[in-house]
């Protein structure tokens, strides 16, 4: 079964990356299990039909009488279970950086859960039935102001759930934000001076390689190849300037295919040739 990257599959060819992005998703099957992985904070409001949301360790079913909030870069199983024919949601996306300047700007700074949750269940009412109602991705595709305003949205729910559930929902708040040493950054830099590709890094990563060129630049502030070739060009002249190792030695190791294009790499960045060292 594939894996759907999550919201990726969902943009358009020529979309820029979005911060905050709404998809109303429909489905007409009786029952439907995809496999997914998730590169954003997202609130799944369920309108229509039932589903069940399995993670690692445990799984939650919920109905158009709940929604859910669902912590990035979980793999998950969802299922439609109902014998109604139709299944109907809001999808409401959001990125760490949009979390960061909502907490920043209207809590204080509280501990994360203790508890490592994939989720957080939401109990609608009225006011939440009428918030998913004013969600709909045409609205804020074709708006003047969309970006503005689905900045409002989110700092409109944002703020009701805060005054509902209080502490709790504060905390799983907080603990979405990524640690000082993210799983993200252990990966790569443990890859640096390997020979593996940007795809296969991306694969480690357990994201696409347009989520994976994203993610990166958000967290080093510079696009991937660049960085890479950088830290693989330096660990280079580190080995041929301790004199037991030649370019013909090593350049496969630092991720090039020939010793030609390592060596007009090497070139470009220290102005000599490996073989000069």
């Amino acid at each position: 079964m594939p894996i759907e990257n999550i919201p990726e599959i969902y943009f358009q060819k020529k979309d820029t990356p979005r911060d905050i992005f709404v998809y109303d998703f429909k489905m007409t099957s009786d029952v439907v299990k995809s496999k997914v992985n998730l590169s954003m904070n997202m609130f799944s409001f369920l309108q229509v039909g039932k589903k069940q949301v399995h993670f690692a360790n445990t799984s939650m079913a919920v109905n158009s009488k709940q929604s859910l909030l669902l912590k990035k870069g979980n793999w998950l199983w969802t299922e439609l279970l109902d014998t109604e024919a139709i299944y109907f949601c809001k999808l409401f996306f959001f990125s760490e950086k949009k979390l960061t300047e909502f907490l920043s700007k209207y809590t204080n700074d509280a501990k994360p859960y203790k508890e490592e949750v994939p989720y957080f269940v939401i109990e609608n009412d009225d006011y939440i039935a009428s918030f998913i109602n004013s969600l709909s991705s045409d609205t804020f595709l074709n708006h003047s102001y969309s970006e503005a305003l689905l900045v409002l949205k989110f700092e409109e729910i944002m703020l009701y759930l805060l005054n509902k559930y209080g502490n709790e929902f504060e905390y799983y708040l907080h603990s979405l934000i990524s640690k000082e040493v993210s799983p993200f950054k252990n990966i790569v830099e443990s890859n640096v001076h390997s020979n593996l590709k940007l795809e296969e890094i991306a694969f480690l990563c357990n994201m696409s390689l347009s989520t994976f060129k994203r993610h990166f630049t958000s967290e080093y502030n510079e696009a991937p190849g660049k960085w890479l070739q950088e830290k693989r060009l330096q660990k280079a002249k580190e080995l041929l300037q301790a004199g037991e190792l030649k370019a013909s030695d090593i350049y496969l190791d630092i991720g090039y295919n020939n010793l030609s294009n390592f060596s007009i790499a090497f070139k470009n960045k220290f102005g000599i040739s490996p073989t000069d060292l």
